[in-house]
């Protein structure tokens, strides 16, 4: 429901400003998953340390970001989501300072683990201001298309921009541009997003649920992650994932009992919103995992240096832009999320069976039509998805609920990487040694053929999001305004100043 105050002209702007302000934070949170993996050979060479050891520079951040995210969620609907929005600013760009001026590997370490920390607190921060400011339906497709894109290409965008810092200036830059970023954020933030004053008693924090959510999501990152450099044969690996999953049920039955629950059920028991929720870990699966492997066939098989890549990637992002606008203001309030997400769930399996056909002979217009058609399905998933999950919420859980947005993200991305990297390790050594003797030329075949299992295994991710996705949503048909009426109604009063 909207008023005639909320549809005046200088609310509307200020409402688009505040989404130019959520959209940089976004970026810059995205982004810096990928930024700093084209920067670690040369900051490797500065600084020292070994290959065993570079793994960590990645690694501290999914950690913390991954395992911090429903507090970070939950804090800013307790302590207000602008003065969370500033503090995630603020620490963000001291820790992206501290490691673009790190003067060894520890330093470095440290600084990318409390990047993490505040990217938990900013990214949920960001998508519940965006949540909570666009109420009027057309506005809020509008703004959500934008949103999807960015959390779509945020990793490609990621590769670019790597890829330039890295060759024209110094790795360092790779982290200090983000001091820029969140400079520009700080001072919209402070002129556009609005403040909003609690009227009813504020809840208190769940510190159980806070400990057993954060505890298990930690090890579910982290059991991937030393998956994916150990092997799943290696005690970290699963003993980390056993001890998550004990972990995580235990938080399922706290959140039965607290009087204060970190993620209210309501939440995820929705069908449509746990359905958006399964689609965003899915494609988070498949995005992360065909972005390391494209990455490496570019560089490794066609010979592309870090920019050429990031170049390579434009056209999906350009495509990924057109598709989420074309999703979230067209299709989805005539089609659905029921067979929107599906349809795009199959345009991105196509994308990956056509990747398939790249072999060490292709050139980069042969990759052209899987990049195009990749772009097309991740800008119908991902918008649709993260409108969906975050529709009709009621205000006082926007910032958690748009946690678990980002959480399934990023736990998807940390289980495809895993999975992808091993099984394509696993073909790598297999194709070698039965094509003896290993020449360079068996190599780069087995590197290509490799890929092509990888691309084979997110084919079948998608497929399979497919069929989850059209069996959960809902076949109601998708109504913006009416789930914002039901949301208005539940809300608890609140005044913005």
């Amino acid at each position: 429901m909207t008023t005639s105050a909320d549809t005046s002209p200088a609310l509307s702007t200020r409402r688009w400003w505040t989404l130019g302000t959520v959209a940089i934070a976004q970026l810059m949170v995205v982004l810096d998953a990928t930024v700093v993996n084209i920067a670690l050979p040369a900051a490797q060479a500065d600084l020292g340390f070994s290959d065993g050891d570079r793994q960590w520079v990645v690694t501290a951040y999914s950690l913390a970001f991954g395992s911090l995210l429903l507090l970070g969620g939950r804090l800013s609907d307790l302590i207000g989501r602008k003065l969370a929005f500033l503090i995630g600013l603020i620490g963000f760009a001291a820790a992206s300072l501290m490691g673009g001026l790190a003067p060894s590997f520890e330093m470095l370490v440290a600084a990318r683990a409390l990047q993490g920390v505040f990217a938990a607190l900013l990214a949920p921060t960001a998508l519940a201001v965006l949540t909570t400011t666009f109420t009027i339906p057309r506005e809020r497709s509008r703004a959500f298309g934008v949103f999807g894109a960015i959390a779509g290409a945020g990793g490609a965008v990621g590769l670019l921009l790597g890829g330039y810092l890295t060759e024209q200036f110094d790795w360092r830059w790779n982290l200090t541009i983000n001091v820029f970023f969140a400079a520009a954020a700080f001072v919209l933030a402070l002129l556009f997003v609005p403040s909003i004053s609690r009227t009813g008693p504020r809840p208190q924090l769940d510190i159980p649920g806070t400990l057993l959510a954060s505890a298990g999501l930690f090890g579910l990152v982290f059991g991937f992650s030393r998956a994916e450099t150990d092997g799943w044969d290696s005690p970290w690996a699963w003993g980390s994932l056993v001890a998550a999953g004990a972990l995580l049920v235990a938080f399922v039955f706290w959140q039965h009992a607290a009087r204060h629950p970190l993620l209210p059920l309501p939440v995820v028991v929705d069908r449509n919103r746990g359905a958006a929720f399964i689609s965003v870990l899915i494609t988070g699966a498949g995005m992360f995992g065909v972005f390391l492997f494209v990455t490496y066939y570019f560089q490794l098989t066609l010979g592309y240096s870090p920019m050429e890549t990031g170049v390579g990637f434009l056209p999906m992002i350009v495509m990924l832009v057109i598709a989420a606008q074309l999703s979230t203001n067209v299709l989805l309030p005539r089609l659905g999320p029921k067979i929107l997400v599906p349809a795009g769930m199959l345009l991105a399996a196509t994308a990956m069976v056509l990747f398939t056909r790249l072999d060490a002979d292709s050139t980069y217009l042969q990759a052209l039509a899987p990049l195009l058609t990749l772009g097309l399905g991740m800008g119908t998933i991902m918008p649709a998805s993260i409108q969906t999950a975050t529709l009709g919420i009621d205000r006082r859980y926007a910032g958690v609920s748009s946690a678990m947005v980002n959480t399934s993200q990023q736990v998807g991305g940390s289980i495809g990487t895993a999975l992808l990297n091993t099984l394509a390790a696993t073909a790598l050594t297999d194709y070698i040694a039965g094509h003896q003797p290993a020449t360079d030329a068996v190599a780069a075949e087995a590197a290509v053929h490799s890929y092509t299992v990888a691309y084979w295994w997110s084919a079948a991710f998608f497929a399979g999001g497919a069929v989850i996705a059209a069996l959960l949503f809902r076949r109601k048909r998708f109504s913006v305004a009416s789930a914002l009426h039901a949301a208005s109604a539940d809300a608890e009063p609140v005044v913005a100043h």
